[in-house]
């Protein structure tokens, strides 16, 4: 069990997981509440900062200025069940794209293995700050790639898109 005390923002709140597995968030005045998802607002920018823990019935239970602020036992529950609920893998390498054209397949590999895509339009390829982009599948999977950190021929595949 996790206990996070929010000195200051006026949020008292006990984490911990029941038997089935899922996060409880126990509020000052005693409720629980079952089922709670942390959803980060800035994930990709600021994945340290702004953390909203949200009931089953998606409102807002608790606000979380930083994850720091969190005792280490309730950031380890939050932390797991946001590696559940936000799967980005990250491009380390483009190994081959079928067409310059969209639709493309592309074949990369990534933080975890290597996956084939379908590219359906340059707009799905999102440049963010500091050289990152959010580059969205046909299937809806978002994956991110750190352009600057990409090897010769990646960086060579990937240009034609941009």
């Amino acid at each position: 069990m996790a206990t996070s005390n929010l000195a200051g923002t006026g949020h008292d709140f006990l984490l911990s997981r029941n038997a089935f597995g899922r996060l409880v968030l126990t509020d000052a005045a005693g409720r629980e509440h079952v089922g709670v998802t942390p959803v980060r607002s800035f994930p990709i920018a600021a994945p340290q900062e702004g953390l909203s823990l949200v009931g089953p019935d998606g409102h807002e239970l608790a606000w979380v200025d930083r994850m720091d602020a969190l005792t280490p036992a309730a950031r380890v529950l939050v932390e797991e069940e946001l590696a559940v609920r936000e799967f980005m893998p990250r491009i380390e390498q483009l190994l081959s794209v079928s067409t310059f054209t969209v639709p493309s397949t592309w074949s990369v590999r990534t933080d975890r293995g290597a996956t084939r895509f379908v590219l359906k339009a340059e707009e799905d390829i999102r440049r963010l700050a500091g050289g990152m982009l959010l580059i969205t599948s046909a299937d809806g999977v978002q994956f991110l790639a750190e352009r600057f950190a990409l090897d010769k021929g990646s960086k060579r595949l990937l240009e034609r898109f941009l």
